[in-house]
């Protein structure tokens, strides 16, 4: 087997994607902490029984096992973060004063990529508000999420609303046998209009006019106001619309669309949740919403930075300059003014030819730093 090779979903990040990516990570991070959200840093690993329970029972499906010599206890590598912080804010800061704001990084790992995202150790950033069940909550989140694609320069920010348990509450009203149920969940996630309008019986109306609201934010606000709902599924209805007024008083330029019966990859998010896309890119730039941290009301995001910095342009590299033997004492006044210095360590007889293949762009010089032609 080649030295190289690596685990299906596996890749090395080289030069200068692994920089690049850890300078958008650290961006990201500045805006969260300019919102107030302190960072926390869970460990990679935890015992099985803590890292599954609450909202990481979603994720178990997706996690990786392992036996710990030293307990004999079983341990899992984190497939997701926030039920992670979800654990630290019920545990270590239970008594911090609420609500509480608190940001993370950090790798995932999961057994499984998708279609469209084959990796399987991903990059996260995000934030997660607990303590705090309010329209303005969702609002804060999604503006902080906002600001910090902004920061990287993703282009085309929007951010589709849904709620996903609003098929959950309209089949609850039904109460249709467990296997028609399961068959008009299915048409509902496949959007097959048809089949939802075979099975939904007198609801069928009401679901056909939600699928076909899909879209602007508005016009799915509208369909919901128009249709007759129970009681939970109206509630739902109602706190969407606050957090797209909410969100609007923040920043009326941050896009929103709404798909109120969509559910798929929302496993433990209640309330409002949305998806994070840029018109740049097929692929979503992150996740979050509204979810049971322990027993308290919360609501976070999940930012995907490897995903972000495909959307966005690509930044500046910055420039390298070569520094002969002899002109060390330059380097420092050197990256001062931005460049990386990379010093010789040996005198070369054609210094401009050495710093062209170290693939610098300056060649230092008493007189100070000289761009290299073709650099």
């Amino acid at each position: 087997m080649h030295p190289s090779l690596l685990p299906a979903g596996f890749a090395d990040v080289l030069p200068p994607e692994a920089e690049t990516e850890a300078a958008a990570i650290e961006a990201m991070l500045g805006v969260f902490a300019s919102h107030g959200y302190e960072r926390v840093k869970p460990p990679l690993i935890e015992f099985e029984e803590s890292l599954l329970a609450g909202t990481g029972a979603a994720t178990a499906d997706q996690t990786f096992r392992l036996m710990d010599p030293v307990s004999q206890r079983m341990m899992g590598l984190r497939a997701d973060i926030t039920p992670q912080v979800a654990r630290i804010a019920a545990a270590r800061l239970a008594r911090a004063p609420r609500p509480l704001r608190l940001s993370y990084s950090g790798q995932v790992l999961r057994v499984r990529g998708s279609e469209l995202r084959p990796a399987r150790q991903l990059a996260q950033a995000g934030i997660e508000l607990i303590g705090a069940d309010a329209a303005e909550a969702d609002a804060e989140v999604i503006a902080v999420a906002a600001e910090a694609l902004a920061r990287l320069g993703v282009p085309a920010v929007s951010f589709d609303l849904t709620l996903p348990n609003l098929a959950d509450e309209l089949l609850a009203a039904l109460a249709l046998p467990s296997q028609r149920a399961a068959a008009l969940r299915h048409a509902l996630d496949r959007k097959d209009a048809a089949e939802v309008a075979a099975l939904a019986g007198p609801l069928a109306d009401t679901l056909d006019e939600l699928l076909h609201a899909a879209g602007p934010a508005d016009r799915a606000l509208a369909a919901l106001a128009a249709v007759t709902l129970p009681g939970p599924a109206r509630a739902l209805a109602d706190r969407l619309a606050r957090t797209v007024a909410a969100v609007r008083g923040r920043d009326p330029a941050i896009a929103l669309t709404a798909d109120p019966l969509e559910f798929r990859g929302f496993r433990y998010h209640r309330g409002v949740a949305f998806t994070v896309f840029s018109g740049a890119l097929a692929e979503e730039l992150g996740r979050g919403g509204g979810y049971l941290a322990s027993d308290e009301a919360a609501t976070g995001v999940t930012l995907y930075p490897d995903a972000a910095l495909r959307a966005a342009p690509p930044p500046p590299s910055r420039s390298r300059v070569f520094v002969p033997a002899g002109l060390s004492a330059m380097a420092s006044a050197l990256r001062a003014q931005g460049f990386a210095t990379v010093a010789a360590l040996a005198p070369v007889a054609d210094a401009a030819a050495e710093a062209r293949r170290l693939a610098c762009t300056h060649l230092a010089t008493e007189a100070g730093p000289r761009a290299l032609e073709g650099a």
